[in-house]
C-alpha cells in the first residue's frame, strides 16, 4: 500500500536546549486537589483535549511532563504538545512568542509552578481529524465510491466532501486562522497542482479548492471542502494548519490517513463526464462483463471478472501509475493517463503488468485462455513489486485495461473487432501477395488479419482535437506496434476513425486500418514486379462487439467505427480514400473491371466442432446474363487467431461449386490456440479475366463447462456448485487444470485434475461461503495443451443473512 506520509519531530522548539525528564505525579480524584498546582492547570487551559479533568471521559490523563533546561537562571517549562493517535502535530513557528512568554513567566518548583496570567489565552491547535471515510457514510455514498474495499476516504474530483476537525478549544473566526493542504507525488509544487492550499471561505464556489465551516459544536468543526473538476488524481497527504490572525505562530497537524482522488463521470465539468446513469453503472460500476472472441460467423463470449472494487485493486492501480514514472502533474488529464496505462498493461518495454505470448508454449506461466479475471493478475503484479505476470493475449490485456480505467473513474469497455487487420507498413491497406499461379507467397505476406482482436473504448472529451472528436476513444494495450518508441496505442477518437481523419492523434491510422482498410491482392509478374489484380473492400472490420448496457447480450457497435459498407455507401468510400492519402501507398486503388462472378464461403449453424470433421459450403455465383467458366484454387492452413499461419494442410483445384470438407484426421495434429483456420480461394473467370479472391477464417467450437449451484445462496452460509465438463476429443487430454473464481463468492484458485480420457466426463463440487449480497457470477475455465477457450459461468443471486 502506498503511503506518502513524512515523519517529523514532535513538540520541539527550534533552538531549545536538550530536555531533561522529570516525573510529576498527578493526583487521583479524592486526593488533595490543590496539589495539582499551576502547571496542570496551565496544561488543561492550553490543550483541554489532551489534559482533560480527571472526571471527564474519552481522554487519558498525561502522567509525565517534559521540562526544558534553558541557558538562563530560571527553569523554563516546555509545555507538551497534543499527540493524537491518528496524526501528528508539530510546532512550525513560534520562537519569538515562546521566549516573550518566558520573559514574563515565573517558575518555582518549590512553590508549585505558579504561572502569570499572560498564558490564559491558549494557542489554537488540532487534536484530531476524522475524514468521515466509512463506506456507509455520506462522503463515499455521494461520491459513488462505497463499493471500494476498505475504509479509506476515496473521492471523485469536482465534488464537495466533508471532514471533522477537533481542536483544543472552540474556533473563533474573529481571532483564529485555519487552512488545509493536500500534497501528492514526491515533489509537490503549487504551480503544478500537486501541492494544494485550501483556504477557509464563507461561501463555496465551483471549480476551485476551498473549504467552509458548515457546523460547529464546542471544539469540533465540520468542514465542507470543494475540489475542481480538473484536479490531479491519485494519493494525497492531508495537513491542517492553525494560527492566529496576527500570524505570530502556526501549528500543523498531519493526518495519518491519506485521501484518494479519482476521475468523476458524474460531474459535468470533468472531461470524463458521461451523461447517462445506466451507462455509468455499466462502464464504471459494473465489476463483471463479457468479452467476445472467435470469428464473425462463430462469435463466442466469455465472462470476465473485472473486480475493480476488490481488495487490493485500487492500491495496485495507483502502484501502476507510480511505476510508470508519469509526472503527478499530468495525472489530471485522462488523455495522458489512458496513454500511460495502455503502455503499462503490457511488459514489452517498461516492465508492465502482463507478458504477451503467442508461441503456444506457456509452461513457465499461465496460459492466456486460463484467465477469467483481472484480480489475480493485478494483485500478483503489485505484491511482487512490479514483476510482470505470465502470460496474456489480447482479451487479457483488454480485461485488465477495463479494470484499471474503471477503478480510476474513466468509463471503459472491452471491444472485439472481427477480421481485424494488422497493417505493418502504414499503407492503410492489407496487402496479399500471390505468385504467377495465384498461390500465396508466405514470406511476403507480412500484413495479417486477426480473426478477432480485443481492445478498449474509453469515454472522455478531447479538447486537444478539433470539435466533434470527443466521446469514445480507442485504446489498445496489446503490444503490436510501437507508438513514439513505446508499445502502446491510443487514445484515438472513434469519430476520427469513422471519418478517415487519420492525421489526428493518437495512433488513429493504425486503428483505422484495423477496422476499415481494403485488402489488396498483388500478383507477381515474370520480371519479379507486382501488379494489383484485385481489391476487396469489405474484408476487415466486421461485427465490432461489446457487452450491452444492463444485460449480457452482445451489442454491435460497428456503425460507430465505420460507415455502412456497400455499393451505395459513398461516405464509407470517402473515408477510406481520405485515409489512404496519408498512407505509404496513396495511389493503390485499381481500375474498375467487370465483376459479375462472386465467390463466398458459408458456415452452417454454429459451425464445426473440435474433434469432428469441418464442413463448409463454397458458392460461386454468376451475376451476369452470359455463361461464365472459372477455375478456383483452394488452400487451407492452420492459423493463430492473430492471422499468422502455421502451415498448409490441404490444397486442391475446384472446377465447380462443392461442399468442402476438412476431416479430423487432417487437422488433429496441427491445432493451435483458438482452433482457427484460414481458407484461401483464388481463381480467374475465363471470359472476362476477372480475378476471384476470398480469404475466410473459421474456428472449431469447443465445449462449455457447465456450472450448477447447489443450495441457498446466503451471505455467511456455505453453499456448493457442481462443475462438469466432457472431453470432446477421441484422445486423452493431458494435465487438465481448472481455475475457479467468483467475486463475492470465493477467491480464485486452481484445481488440478490431471489426465482426462477420450470422451470422458469430469465432475467437480466446489464448496464456498458467499461474502457479498446481490447478483454474482461464478466463473470456471479449463487449461490444457490440447484445448483452449473452454469456460463456463453461473449466475448466482446471494441474499442477505
Amino acid at each position: 500500500k502506498l503511503d506518502l506520509r513524512t515523519t517529523s519531530e514532535i513538540g520541539r522548539f527550534p533552538g531549545a536546549a536538550p530536555p531533561t525528564r522529570v516525573e510529576l505525579t498527578i493526583q487521583n480524584e479524592g486526593e488533595k486537589k490543590r496539589e495539582e498546582g499551576g502547571c496542570l492547570w496551565w496544561l488543561r487551559k492550553m490543550c483541554p483535549c489532551c489534559c482533560k479533568h480527571p472526571n471527564a471521559t474519552s481522554y487519558d490523563v498525561t502522567d509525565k511532563v517534559e521540562f526544558t533546561k534553558l541557558p538562563t537562571p530560571a527553569a523554563i517549562v516546555d509545555p507538551p504538545k497534543p499527540k493524537p493517535e491518528n496524526g501528528e502535530a508539530k510546532e512550525t513557528d513560534g520562537n519569538d512568542t515562546y521566549f516573550k512568554l518566558c520573559e514574563n513567566m515565573t517558575l518555582s518548583l518549590a512553590s508549585n509552578l505558579i504561572f502569570t496570567p499572560l498564558l490564559l489565552e491558549g494557542k489554537l491547535s488540532v487534536c484530531s481529524v476524522d475524514l468521515l471515510s466509512s463506506k456507509a457514510g455520506q462522503n463515499r455514498q455521494e461520491h459513488h465510491t462505497d463499493l471500494y474495499h476498505g475504509d479509506e476516504l476515496i473521492l471523485r474530483r469536482g465534488q464537495t466532501f466533508q471532514i471533522e476537525v477537533e481542536l483544543n478549544r472552540p474556533f473563533s473566526t474573529d481571532t483564529d486562522k485555519l487552512y488545509l493542504e493536500l500534497k501528492t507525488g514526491s515533489l509537490p509544487l503549487v504551480s503544478k497542482g500537486t501541492h494544494v492550499i485550501i483556504p477557509l471561505v464563507k461561501h463555496l464556489e465551483d471549480e476551485r479548492w476551498e473549504a467552509k465551516i458548515v457546523e460547529q459544536n464546542g471544539n469540533k468543526i465540520k468542514l465542507s471542502i470543494n475540489s475542481p473538476a480538473n484536479a490531479v488524481i491519485g494519493l494525497y497527504e492531508l495537513t491542517v494548519t492553525t494560527s492566529s490572525l496576527k500570524g505570530d505562530a502556526t501549528t500543523t497537524y498531519t493526518s495519518s490517513k491519506n485521501i484518494v482522488m479519482l476521475f468523476n463521470p458524474w460531474c459535468e465539468e470533468d472531461s470524463v463526464f458521461l451523461d447517462n446513469e445506466e451507462e455509468r453503472k455499466e462502464y464504471v460500476l459494473n465489476d463483471t462483463g463479457r468479452i467476445y472472441y472467435g470469428t464473425e460467423k462463430q462469435i463466442g463470449a466469455r465472462t470476465w471478472n473485472f473486480g475493480q472494487f476488490h481488495e487490493g485493486i485500487l492500491e495496485a492501480c495507483l502502484f501502476i501509475m507510480e511505476k510508470s514514472e508519469m509526472p503527478p502533474s499530468g495525472r489530471g488529464d485522462p488523455v495522458n493517463v489512458v496513454r500511460v496505462i495502455s503502455a503499462m498493461i503490457n511488459a514489452q518495454d517498461d516492465y508492465g503488468v502482463l507478458v504477451g505470448n503467442w508461441s503456444g508454449d506457456y509452461s513457465d506461466g499461465v496460459s492466456p485462455t486460463a484467465w477469467s479475471s483481472s484480480v489475480e493478475i493485478l494483485r500478483k503484479y503489485h505484491s511482487t513489486n512490479g514483476t510482470p505476470v505470465s502470460y496474456g493475449q489480447c482479451w487479457v490485456f483488454s480485461g485488465i485495461t477495463t479494470t484499471v480505467l474503471r477503478c480510476l473513474g474513466i468509463p471503459s469497455r472491452s471491444v472485439t473487432n472481427f477480421q481485424s487487420a494488422h497493417d505493418t507498413d502504414v499503407s492503410l491497406t492489407t496487402d496479399v501477395y500471390l505468385n504467377e499461379n495465384l498461390e500465396p507467397i508466405d514470406y511476403l505476406n507480412r500484413d495479417s488479419v486477426w480473426n478477432f482482436h480485443v481492445w478498449n473504448d474509453c469515454w472522455m472529451a478531447r479538447p486537444d482535437l478539433p470539435p466533434g472528436n470527443g466521446g469514445w476513444q480507442a485504446v489498445d494495450a496489446t503490444p503490436q506496434e510501437t507508438s513514439q518508441g513505446t508499445f502502446r496505442c491510443g487514445p484515438a477518437s472513434v469519430n476520427a476513425i469513422r471519418s478517415g481523419h487519420v492525421y489526428l492523434k493518437h495512433d488513429t491510422p493504425f486503428v483505422f486500418a484495423e477496422v476499415n482498410s481494403d485488402k489488396i491482392y498483388w500478383q507477381r509478374n515474370l520480371d519479379g514486379t507486382f501488379k494489383q489484380i484485385y481489391s476487396e473492400k469489405k474484408a476487415v472490420g466486421h461485427c465490432i462487439s461489446t457487452k450491452a448496457v444492463g444485460s449480457d447480450k452482445r451489442a454491435d457497435i460497428t456503425s460507430l467505427y465505420k460507415h455502412e459498407e456497400g455499393t451505395d455507401s459513398e461516405e464509407e468510400r470517402i473515408a477510406v480514400e481520405t485515409a489512404s492519402r496519408y498512407g505509404s501507398k496513396p495511389d493503390v486503388y485499381s481500375t474498375p473491371v467487370a465483376e459479375d462472378v462472386s465467390v463466398e464461403v458459408k458456415v452452417d449453424g454454429e459451425g464445426p466442432r473440435v474433434g469432428a470433421d469441418a464442413q463448409l459450403k463454397i458458392l460461386v455465383k454468376n451475376l451476369s446474363s452470359q455463361p461464365r467458366q472459372a477455375t478456383i484454387h483452394s488452400q487451407v492452413a492452420v492459423m493463430y487467431y492473430t492471422g499468422v499461419l502455421k502451415g498448409t494442410i490441404k490444397k486442391e483445384q475446384m472446377p465447380k461449386t462443392i461442399d468442402w470438407v476438412l476431416t479430423y484426421q487432417q487437422y488433429q495434429s496441427q491445432l493451435v490456440d483458438q482452433a482457427a483456420f484460414m481458407l484461401t480461394l483464388c481463381g480467374r473467370v475465363t471470359e472476362t479475366k476477372q480475378v476471384l479472391a476470398n480469404q475466410t477464417t473459421f474456428r472449431l467450437r469447443t465445449p462449455d463447462i457447465t456450472i450448477t449451484p447447489i443450495g441457498d445462496a446466503v451471505v455467511g452460509k456455505e453453499m456448493a456448485a457442481k462443475i462438469t465438463f466432457t472431453n470432446p476429443l477421441p484422445s486423452t487430454l493431458k494435465g487438465v487444470v481448472f481455475r475457479v473464481e467468483g467475486l463475492g463468492l470465493q477467491e480464485g484458485h486452481e484445481v488440478v485434475v490431471g489426465d482426462v480420457g477420450a470422451h470422458s466426463k469430469v465432475t467437480l463440487t466446489e464448496h464456498f461461503i458467499p461474502s457479498q449480497p446481490g447478483p454474482r457470477k461464478l466463473v470456471a475455465s479449463l487449461d490444457c495443451e490440447q484445448l483452449s477457450q473452454v469456460h463456463g459461468v453461473a449466475d448466482i443471486v446471494v441474499l442477505e443473512q
